[in-house]
């Protein structure tokens, strides 16, 4: 996710909060936001955050459709980024 520290810790927080849910971590230190990939260097979007890596493990679809859900409409509504990926 790209977002402040308050952000980070309030999706973390939240992802803690679904039932089921078997593991939730911050991976490593908030990075700047630095991207590998060309598409999306430099857009205003990845300027205004730190960079925060969110490890989320699920046993089964159900479990992943709602982690999805969930943290998507809290970045809409706090107005932060998400990438989702199967591996960092």
């Amino acid at each position: 996710m790209i977002g402040s520290r308050d952000d980070a810790d309030l999706l973390l927080a939240t992802l803690h909060g679904i039932d089921g849910i078997e593991h939730v971590e911050e991976v490593d230190e908030p990075m700047d936001a630095i991207r590998d990939d060309s598409s999306s260097n430099a857009l205003v979007d990845d300027n205004t955050g730190s960079l925060y890596r969110i490890e989320v493990q699920v046993p089964d679809r159900l479990r992943s459709d709602a982690v999805h859900a969930v943290a998507e409409t809290q970045a809409e509504q706090r107005g932060y980024a998400l990438e989702f990926v199967d591996e960092f």
